[in-house]
């Protein structure tokens, strides 16, 4: 077979066809349908922005030019829109047990905020003495290392604390008992190194969360923990692993249930020493 032959000529020739008909085609207009649908995104982005626009008119009460500012606006909490809206969306109910159930929310919420933990406090007074300030101003009592005598507040909510820091001030036993505890306010009771007794006994706000909290707030020394008539069940006591040092276990009847019997022998396998004895054994004395 004879191979057609390519000179330098025909070769030429070839190479400027070709560029020619590159140049024909860069240089033909887009397809429609794309020249159509890219105006359309735009458009449809024109729009969006516009109504993005429209959509910040509105400014809160209180921000726009002519409101009237009152002295109670430093109180003003931002972060409870979402209160107000739930309860915008619900029927206005007026009966004495809603506005009790709301008024009793409302203290709830007033005193989980005051029992949040405040840094400030902690750097001046150290974790001992913040601790007993906090307790002994909610009527709880606090028996200081070395001293015989527990410390309460008197009838008018006063006591005889240092304001800052002193190092002779360890606290040895705490009682919470009868208190209204949230779970913000066991933050305030960590890190306390000396601490060997700690009641919570009829602490109605104390649950299971609450214990799983104290359990790991670095009690190095803890021996006696009372958690009797309180809200925990058998599923708090499975936290108490992380204090080895535990020796007596203060609970409402440890065979209340099967499951809560259970429960309590395998945390006695965990801590040999430990020991689970019923509230009535001790209270009632």
């Amino acid at each position: 077979m004879l191979r057609p032959v390519i000179n330098k000529t025909n070769r030429q020739i070839c190479l400027s066809i070709i560029s020619t008909r590159l140049q024909h085609l860069s240089s033909e207009p887009k397809p429609r349908e794309e020249g159509s649908k890219s105006s359309a995104l735009e458009r449809i982005r024109e729009e969006l922005k516009a109504d993005k626009q429209r959509l910040q008119w509105r400014k809160p009460i209180g921000e726009r030019p002519g409101d009237w500012h009152s002295k109670l606006k430093a109180f003003e909490n931002s972060e409870q829109t979402s209160d107000y809206i739930i309860m915008m969306q619900k029927p206005i109910n007026l009966s004495p047990s809603a506005i009790k159930e709301w008024w009793r929310k409302r203290n709830e919420r007033v005193e989980k905020h005051m029992q949040q933990f405040i840094q400030e406090r902690h750097e001046i007074l150290g974790p001992e003495l913040a601790a007993a300030h906090f307790l002994l101003y909610r009527g709880g009592a606090v028996k200081f290392l070395h001293e015989r005598n527990w410390l309460r507040a008197n009838e008018d909510g006063e006591f005889n604390l240092p304001n800052k820091y002193h190092p002779a001030f360890k606290v040895e036993a705490l009682r919470c008992d009868n208190m209204v505890l949230y779970y913000e306010g066991l933050e305030n009771l960590f890190n306390l190194q000396e601490l060997k007794f700690l009641s919570f006994h009829n602490v109605q706000t104390f649950d299971d969360w609450c214990l799983d909290r104290v359990s790991g707030s670095g009690y190095p020394k803890l021996e006696v923990l009372d958690i009797s008539s309180t809200s925990c069940s058998v599923n708090g006591l499975s936290c108490l692993y992380r204090i080895p040092t535990l020796k007596l276990l203060v609970v409402n009847d440890p065979k209340e249930s099967l499951e809560y019997e259970l429960a309590c022998s395998m945390l006695q396998e965990v801590i040999p020493n430990l020991k689970i004895v019923n509230a009535a054994s001790i209270h009632d004395l």
